[in-house]
């Protein structure tokens, strides 16, 4: 049985010049970081910074933050830093909340006991969220049920290769029945700025977001990717409609005269789109996008060769492993090894 969470003695406010006179004298609401092995460190700085600035700026302890890994050790982020927790797993109280933080590699990092210390939270009445990929150890746990959320873009392909019943949202965050859940990265931000906004007004939320010099989105709607047509310098509806389809449709492609005639142009004249805009064919753009899907459940799931191959519409392993060895230089299985190697 873990014990419940001990409050150290420690100031969270911190000086600074901006100030703004906040009308409440209540408790500080808690807010408790699971850091998991791999953590991307931006997204889960970018989720802490607003709740000290929110001290800052106020004078008071609104917030209080506690960090915690499974075992109370020293944890690597993705990008080599290391951050030592407060605790190991604690239980929390109930009337505060609990981040789980992923980064690389999510498939892999939320060990038994972590998905266990998960589900309890949750059956004790404890909010949940997660940070980055925190939602694979959410996924694991039971606790996303019927509700909306979302993880970074990069990792969803894999996430539903091993959560099929499951579809994340592309939004920048998402707070659903309890449940709140971000992209990463500065998507992070915009999440606990909407938190601040519930518990203390609109007005600390603008001079937080100020203070972090973050063009605050607006809304959980936002998408977390920039439009295909700000991406392609183009907005003809044509192309983006195209690639659209070959997003949706990378499981059982779809042949190009099919796409062509579903979105209204020859294709020929689809052909020509893609040259201007891409520099491909059509064909080749689509080919690269079943790559890339390939290239990504390869890194973050344990489906094998004959698998990726079919969740990526390849009739079998040759065809895949020829079209991966020209894009990343080795076939599949030897890519896979080159990364399960350990560094000496």
């Amino acid at each position: 049985m873990l014990k419940q969470a001990v409050m150290t003695e420690r100031n969270f406010i911190s000086k600074g010049a901006a100030s703004l006179q906040v009308a409440y004298d209540g408790p500080p609401k808690d807010y408790h970081f699971l850091l998991l092995p791999r953590l991307t460190l931006l997204a889960f700085t970018s989720a802490l910074e607003p709740l000290r600035i929110a001290n800052q700026v106020s004078g008071k302890a609104l917030y209080r933050w506690f960090l915690m890994t499974e075992d109370g050790a020293p944890v690597t982020c993705s990008c080599g830093v290391h951050i030592t927790p407060d605790s190991g797993l604690v239980d929390v109280p109930r009337n505060a909340a609990a981040f789980v933080c992923g980064g690389t590699e999510p498939a892999g990092t939320a060990s038994p006991r972590i998905v266990n210390w998960i589900a309890r939270q949750d059956a004790h009445g404890c909010a949940v969220g997660g940070i980055c990929t925190g939602a694979f150890a959410l996924a694991r746990a039971g606790v996303i049920r019927d509700r909306s959320f979302t993880l970074h873009w990069e990792n969803q392909p894999s996430f539903v290769e091993i959560f099929p019943r499951l579809e994340p949202t592309g939004h920048l965050f998402e707070a659903d029945r309890g449940l709140v859940t971000c992209g990463g990265g500065s998507a992070a931000t915009d999440m606990m700025l909407g938190l601040i906004e519930r518990d203390h007004g609109k007005e600390l939320a603008l001079i937080v977001a100020d203070m972090c010099l973050h063009a605050r989105s607006g809304a959980q709607g936002v998408a977390q990717r920039s439009a295909y047509s700000a991406a392609l310098g183009s907005r003809n509806p044509h192309l983006i409609a195209a690639i659209r389809l070959m997003q949706e449709n990378i499981e059982t492609p779809r042949d190009i005269l099919s796409i062509s005639e579903e979105v209204g142009v020859s294709r020929r004249q689809l052909e020509r789109l893609f040259k201007q805009h891409t520099a491909v064919s059509p064909v080749e753009y689509y080919i690269d996008l079943r790559i890339a899907r390939a290239h990504a459940l390869l890194n973050e799931t344990d489906m094998s060769i004959a698998e990726i191959a079919s969740a990526t519409g390849f009739s079998g392993t040759s065809l895949l492993a020829a079209r991966f060895r020209k894009r990343y230089g080795k076939p599949p299985g030897a890519y896979r090894r080159s990364w399960s190697v350990t560094p000496g």
